[in-house]
């Protein structure tokens, strides 16, 4: 579920730590959020007090003694758009933000994990329903919620009725005319793609 605001971070060593120790912090607009967090106070290799320079063209925050520079890395979630009979499979959230709304299967990625098996784990996990996970339909900059990077794959229904689970009080396949509250952009992206997408079409009743 798209919930949390934790984030994988990483580092690297600048080999050249004093090149732009006088120059001032560049502000550069981002597609996935603060490049230089505050709360990244102190050097994970040696311990000293972190500030905030201009790095490959972006504020990052950098030991002054060390070089080493805080990379934060995406954070990335996957999803699945899972039809059967002309029905979309939804979950209804939990958390916040959107809580009580209804959204794709989705969850975040692990570190190591195959996308693929994240997006088969996470609708499991949420809807109950076991699926194979097919093509990948869209990727998605920037969306609502903590995540930086959004994958959304096109999944085929294997079997199990659909049952709540994790971060959802509600799961359920849902017409075309009965669609609930949608709580992400990218999911209501998704349903449009599927209304409209002659390959994903409902069929006539």
């Amino acid at each position: 579920m798209l919930d949390g605001t934790g984030q994988l971070d990483g580092g690297r060593l600048n080999p050249h730590p004093h090149l732009h120790a006088q120059q001032p912090a560049a502000q550069h607009p981002t597609a996935g959020g603060d490049t230089a967090p505050k709360e990244v106070r102190f050097c994970s290799r040696c311990g000293t007090g972190m500030v905030t320079r201009p790095i490959a063209g972006r504020a990052r925050r950098t030991c002054p003694f060390c070089g080493f520079v805080h990379f934060v890395d995406p954070k990335v979630a996957v999803g699945t758009v899972v039809v059967l009979a002309g029905r979309l499979l939804l979950v209804r959230r939990t958390m916040e933000p959107h809580r009580g709304r209804w959204s794709l299967p989705a969850g975040f990625l692990d570190a190591g994990e195959d996308p693929r098996a994240a997006a088969a784990r996470e609708t499991l996990e949420e809807a109950g329903v076991a699926i194979d996970v097919g093509e990948l339909l869209d990727v998605v900059a920037k969306p609502s919620g903590s995540a930086t990077l959004f994958l959304v794959y096109r999944a085929t229904y294997v079997g199990n009725e659909p049952r709540a689970g994790d971060d959802a009080d509600a799961a359920a396949f849902f017409g075309p005319d009965k669609l609930p509250e949608l709580a992400f952009e990218s999911t209501r992206a998704a349903v449009r793609r599927w209304l409209s997408d002659p390959a994903e079409r409902p069929a006539p009743r």
